[in-house]
């Protein structure tokens, strides 16, 4: 006998062949696909490629080590901090959480825009020179998860540009574009503290920015906080919409409403982190990355290769002529053991680069310049 009329929470319709004795229920149980609502997927999903970088790169290295799992991999590739953070800071966090542990200690929820000393601290060590107020800054878990909230901020009608390579140089002239076409800037300074020269480390110090940008910045790069996520967004009071509605109204509402605050005891961290104390220790750390970068591009200038960054920065991009940067990733990792990014990952204009991270312990970068000395010799 056949069933013309199924269930309406199956999605392909049908027929069912019964066999005698079998209820519909049990059949419509066997052959359910699976139950669709009536909500549409949203289109900005259909339209991403289907994988993000990072845990494509994060797959092949899981092919890898099943193909060798004798060989010991360097991973210089996903720009997660090695090491340790100094004790001075982990030692803020643990009295913070012991003292959690008490009545008189013990807090609850926090302001949404972040505990007032680290605002004001923050604003006093890295904008001290500018016209930001601490009142335009806002602490978070992260520069990613703020990133996310700016488009939401945004909306879906916005048209925004991803410089290509993703990676900008030039300030100057994008504040300039920027003013002349009335566009808003988001620019990340995660790595404003690996700056040695006369270069700019905030994008607050080009005059005219407190009308056209947004600064996100984190402790996960000079403070090894990667896994204790903590980070800040600066949105300057002069930022003004098309109806000269300033931004900070909005985004000020959005944390309100769809975030806790940062945790406090990140927080603390963050605090010790920018004491006199603190911050000299996270500047050993810093020079020791930096000291891995120098191995790393003299490692590939030595070879004859044209090779750029790693000076303000603790990445290394090394060019290599007509070739694709996913299969020179491939060669790579293949001979030599070692996880580095394609550069075509970062947009059209990385292709025939990959990047090299510098955030590794000293014997493993010094044990990766040797293998890529006998790889590319």
């Amino acid at each position: 006998m056949y069933h013309s009329q199924l269930s309406s929470g199956i999605c392909m319709p049908g027929a069912i062949l019964m066999q005698p004795g079998t209820s519909v229920k049990s059949v419509e149980t066997e052959t359910r696909i699976g139950h669709c609502t009536n909500v549409p997927r949203n289109t900005n999903m259909e339209n991403l490629r289907n994988q993000y970088l990072f845990p494509q790169i994060c797959a092949r290295e899981m092919e890898h080590a099943r193909k060798y799992p004798q060989a010991k991999l360097i991973r210089l590739g996903i720009g997660d901090t090695t090491e340790p953070i100094p004790e001075i800071i982990t030692a803020a966090m643990a009295e913070h959480v012991h003292a959690l542990s008490t009545v008189k200690g013990y807090k609850g929820y926090g302001a949404e825009q972040g505990n007032m000393d680290l605002r004001d601290t923050i604003a006093e060590t890295f904008y001290k020179d500018t016209s930001i107020k601490s009142s335009e800054i806002f602490v978070s878990d992260g520069a990613q998860s703020d990133i996310s909230r700016l488009q939401m901020l945004m909306g879906c009608n916005v048209t925004m540009a991803v410089q290509d390579p993703s990676f900008p140089q030039q300030l100057e002239q994008l504040v300039e574009f920027a003013r002349a076409n009335g566009s808003i800037i988001i620019y990340d300074s995660a790595y404003a503290a690996y700056i040695t020269d006369e270069s700019p480390k905030s994008i607050f110090k080009i005059r005219g920015a407190t009308e056209v940008a947004i600064e996100i910045s984190s402790f996960s790069k000079f403070a090894g906080f990667t896994g204790v996520r903590l980070g800040w967004t600066v949105v300057p009071e002069e930022l003004l919409y098309a109806n000269r509605i300033p931004v900070l109204k909005d985004f000020n509402r959005l944390i309100c409403t769809c975030f806790n605050g940062a945790s406090s005891i990140a927080q603390a961290g963050g605090l010790a982190c920018l004491s006199t104390e603190g911050y000299q220790a996270l500047n050993a750390v810093i020079d020791h990355y930096k000291e891995n970068a120098k191995i790393i591009f003299d490692t590939f200038s030595s070879l004859g290769f044209n090779v750029y960054g790693g000076k303000n920065a603790p990445y290394i991009w090394v060019q290599f002529p007509g070739l694709r940067s996913w299969d020179v990733f491939a060669e790579i990792l293949e001979r030599a053991h070692i996880i580095t990014v394609p550069g075509r990952g970062f947009g059209p204009g990385g292709e025939e680069f990959i990047r090299l991270g510098a955030f590794g312990h000293t014997q493993s970068i010094i044990e990766a310049s040797r293998r890529l000395q006998n790889l590319f010799k």
